[in-house]
């Protein structure tokens, strides 16, 4: 059976990943910072829930050492975990804003993939799934007839250009891992108001289908639920 972790599963995106994976067959490992909603998290969908800030090495590695403990490996790694930072003007953004939102949505990749690597290492099929966004592609921002192009958020954007970079990066130093990375799509989550024209179902589509590939499957590549995203 596939045993599978992933990072801020206890609501949105990563909820909805964890219910299908588990309903795919996964052992779904539920990663989250606040314990009292990932533990409720866990409870409601039948996993069991992981401890983990990815903003903090001594967390992580916590993590990582319970995962080792108790079922040694994982299969699937899947960097949920994300913020979208402040809302100010471009004219205040400030370094302490940038520094909040590139330590989440980089840094705790780079972060939680560093510590889980060994343990992703002792499966036949190890792959890592990255949720990168529309919204962090030069092509979908420049292109008028894209939603993507009708917002303005420095911070987010360039975070999630760099979680695209960033996957390509390890798919080619980490050949025998698939690596890629999935843009959601504009989905009615906590991130916009639910405003998005999409189901957490249809918004995890690409991650899921990331997080069941064989070891024929892609790597370093960018996808949505229709395809490759071009960025």
């Amino acid at each position: 059976m596939t045993t599978t972790f992933i990072t801020g599963a206890n609501k949105s995106l990563g909820y909805e990943t964890a219910r299908r994976l588990i309903e795919a067959g996964h052992t779904v490992l539920v990663g989250a910072r606040d314990p009292e909603r990932g533990q409720a998290a866990a409870d409601a969908l039948g996993a069991r829930f992981v401890q983990i800030d990815v903003t903090d090495d001594t967390s992580v590695a916590a993590a990582a050492a319970d995962i080792e403990a108790h079922e040694g490996f994982i299969d699937v790694l899947v960097n949920n975990a994300g913020v979208h930072g402040t809302r100010n003007p471009a004219d205040r953004i400030t370094a302490a804003d940038a520094d909040a939102v590139f330590e989440v949505n980089v840094v705790g990749i780079i972060r939680v993939t560093h510590a889980f690597l060994p343990l992703l290492r002792r499966s036949a099929n190890p792959v890592i799934v990255n949720v990168s966004s529309g919204m962090g592609s030069f092509a979908a921002t420049h292109d008028a007839g894209r939603v993507e192009s009708t917002f303005v958020s420095p911070l987010y954007t360039s975070s999630k250009a760099a979680v695209t970079m960033l996957t390509t990066q390890y798919a080619k130093a980490l050949p025998e891992v698939r690596v890629n990375a999935a843009d959601p799509g504009y989905t009615a989550t906590d991130f916009n108001g639910h405003s998005g024209p999409q189901t957490v179902t249809e918004g995890t589509d690409a991650i899921v289908e990331l997080a069941i590939i064989g070891p024929d499957g892609p790597t370093g590549t960018f996808r949505d639920r229709r395809g490759a995203v071009a960025w």
